[in-house]
């Protein structure tokens, strides 16, 4: 018959089969999740390797409009200051 110390060491095997059978379960699954999250992650990257175009050319558009707008602006203020300066000349010719 069995004593108490061959029954734990037969109870303790049992338990540590159960733990690597469960162990190799969950390591498959776990598997299968990283190739669905991989196959997410790789068709994420590609719409986003496709928006880059968009994102240039949005952001060239924005530059060519700032830099028009800055030689709009500096046109202006060049036109207003020499309003002034005219102005002033004549102003001390006429004294």
């Amino acid at each position: 018959m069995l004593d108490i110390k061959d029954m734990f060491l037969v109870i303790l095997y049992i338990v540590l089969i159960i733990l690597v059978i469960v162990s190799i379960v969950f390591i498959i699954r776990l598997i299968k999740t990283l190739k669905n999250v991989n196959k997410v992650v790789t068709e994420v990257d590609e719409k986003v390797n496709k928006l880059n175009g968009v994102f240039d050319i949005v952001d060239k558009t924005t530059d060519v409009i700032s830099s028009v707008s800055d030689k709009l602006v500096l046109k202006i203020s060049n036109g207003i200051s020499n309003l002034f300066k005219k102005k002033k000349k004549g102003d001390i010719d006429e004294k």
